[in-house]
């Protein structure tokens, strides 16, 4: 059925998207580069608005430092837990792990990355972890969202076959059966939806007082809307024999620590509920 009405899909190719944005010898910025230098600047700029609110846990001063971390984090949690988690084959040929060009992100990884780094901050400036976390998942669905968008101009991480009016058929599939996007799928539910949820908790609400509550929204969003759409994704090749046996993808198999553990914070939040007084001072003091 799907290949009779082939004809009345969206072709990727009549979009006009290419994954280069321009080329000059041997220079090419990739659209990929560009989503996460924005989901940073964009995360940042939020990042600002949000810690020059009554009662927030670091200084602007702090913004700053923090991001270095964030993007350390995410650069090499993301690549580590990629090769770890969907290709260990590259640890025969430790050379092909730096060659970042080619692609091959881990989210799951970014997430781990980002967390230790965070760590690492809250530690050196003695801040309270949990409480910058809240602040820090707040920005996060900027990056994800950018960052689904770019895999669907790239035309990868396409989903399964579909025959609903908006599947489209990507070339690199190698076939003319339409397939779901499914990267705007997750550009809607981790990056929209998820922005709107934390939005609304951090500006409607006292959750920020709430140690661990955003953070536990975050992660708890973002696991069940990957779980979510694992449904509408083909697995990873690699990786085809091993969703056959457990019945889950390995992203639907590393969604589940982070529903769990999300449900766990925003159950325990409460209790770690701090009081937190105006201080005086200059804008260095938060």
């Amino acid at each position: 059925m799907i290949l009779s009405t082939v004809a009345e899909h969206i072709r990727f190719t009549d979009l006009g998207l290419n994954d280069t944005i321009f080329r000059i010898g041997w220079f090419s910025l990739k659209w990929y580069s560009v989503a996460y230098i924005a989901g940073i600047v964009v995360g940042w700029w939020y990042l600002l608005r949000l810690v020059a609110q009554p009662g927030a846990p670091m200084a602007r001063r702090h913004v700053d430092d923090l991001i270095f971390y964030a993007t350390l984090g995410i650069i090499l949690g993301g690549r580590i837990g990629y090769v770890l988690f969907y290709q260990p084959a590259m640890l025969l040929a430790p050379l092909q792990i730096f060659r970042l060009w080619e692609g091959g992100m881990s989210f799951h990884g970014g997430v781990i990355g980002t967390t230790i780094g965070m760590m690492l901050f809250a530690r050196s400036q003695q801040l309270n972890l949990l409480r910058v976390l809240d602040y820090v998942a707040c920005a996060s669905p900027f990056g994800m969202f950018f960052g689904r968008i770019a895999n669907f101009v790239n035309g990868e991480l396409y989903g399964k076959p579909s025959d609903v009016p908006w599947a489209i058929i990507f070339p690199r599939t190698g076939d003319d059966i339409a397939r779901h996007p499914s990267q705007l799928y997750e550009a809607g539910l981790e990056g929209v939806a998820l922005f709107a949820l934390l939005w609304y908790f951090f500006w409607r609400t006292k959750a920020r007082y709430d140690p661990g509550r955003l953070t536990g929204i975050a992660l708890a969003g973002i696991g069940t809307g990957r779980f979510i759409v694992e449904f509408f994704r083909e697995p990873d090749e690699q990786l085809r024999a091993f969703a056959e046996s457990t019945g889950l993808h390995m992203g639907q198999w590393l969604c589940l620590p982070m529903i769990l553990g999300g449900a766990y914070l925003i159950a325990t939040s409460t209790r770690r509920r701090q009081r937190v007084e105006p201080i005086a001072g200059g804008e260095s003091v938060a």
